[in-house]
């Protein structure tokens, strides 16, 4: 008898338009059903809570909402993995092709990736991401370039087993659904080395200085709750300067505005691959 799990509650469609029957690489196979739905989503609304999320490696996801921060850990599950998919690809790396044991050794070894693949949705999808839909309207993210980012080799795994853009995807589909809205900072903006107290700008910060003091206000920074921080700030910026009313407001200085310039001395473009990270400098507007 086939074994029957749903993914999501069908909320009483008006029509079935489709069903797509797929075989994956582990022998399972999958419907997919397309359903007409009466109905829209809600309006978006921005009257709520906002918050700020800094992805990272470490912990996961660093949220803020102005006064509380809070740290979500890397759970890791391709590294969890490592041994026993070493092992099965070792198995089969020793049969004989187009042998039925090659076939099922195959298949044992996309067990392994099915197992990782499904318990990282299980956390992005329908824990964490389903958590902050639930508890806040608006939700700030950067907008993180994720193929540049596996070009470092050393980081390379770490960064396509964490899954950022993947989280991404379920928060906005999510907030759509809702009537929240997801806000994605410029990639530049310099979330860690900026006080979120009083906006002054350190020169430099090394990825290893986990915490600074402002040498302006004198407040000791834990780097990623302060880049949470920022990102909320300036995701609260940009829907006031839009004209989206926004019930909550920055924490720190109110009075300024960062605002990104290119300058004329480096002509290549921000996505090209000659581009130089000093092309960018952030300047500060008074309102």
């Amino acid at each position: 008898m086939p074994f029957y799990q749903s993914s999501r509650k069908l909320n009483k469609p008006s029509g079935y338009l489709n069903v797509t029957v797929s075989l994956d690489t582990s022998g399972k196979y999958l419907a997919s059903i397309l359903t007409e739905i009466e109905g829209e989503n809600p309006a978006v609304s921005t009257e709520g809570k906002v918050i700020g999320i800094d992805l990272g490696l470490t912990h996961f996801a660093i949220t803020s909402d102005g006064s509380k921060v809070s740290k979500y850990d890397n759970p890791r599950y391709l590294t969890k993995h490592e041994k026993n998919l070493k092992r099965q690809q070792q198995k089969l790396a020793k049969k004989q092709k187009g042998s039925n044991s090659r076939n099922q050794a195959k298949k044992l070894v996309a067990k392994v990736y099915e197992r990782v693949s499904k318990s990282r949705q299980d956390f992005l999808q329908h824990k964490l991401s389903r958590k902050l839909v639930n508890e806040n309207q608006v939700v700030v993210v950067e907008n993180l370039n994720v193929k540049g980012m596996v070009r470092n080799h050393n980081l390379a795994k770490a960064i396509s087993d964490v899954g950022w853009g993947t989280f991404t995807n379920f928060l906005a589909y999510k907030l759509e659904i809702k009537g929240g809205k997801l806000v994605e900072i410029d990639r530049w903006f310099p979330s860690s080395k900026l006080c979120s107290n009083c906006d002054y700008q350190a020169d430099k910060l090394p990825l290893d200085v986990r915490e600074w003091t402002c040498p302006n206000c004198g407040t000791r920074h834990d780097r990623d709750g302060n880049a949470a921080t920022n990102i909320r700030n300036e995701g609260i910026r940009m829907l006031q300067t839009d004209g989206t009313a926004v019930s909550e407001e920055r924490r720190g200085s109110k009075t300024k505005a960062w605002t990104q310039v290119r300058s004329e001395a480096f002509p290549h473009d921000v996505r090209s691959p000659h581009y130089n990270r000093f092309d960018l400098v952030w300047v500060v507007h008074t309102c």
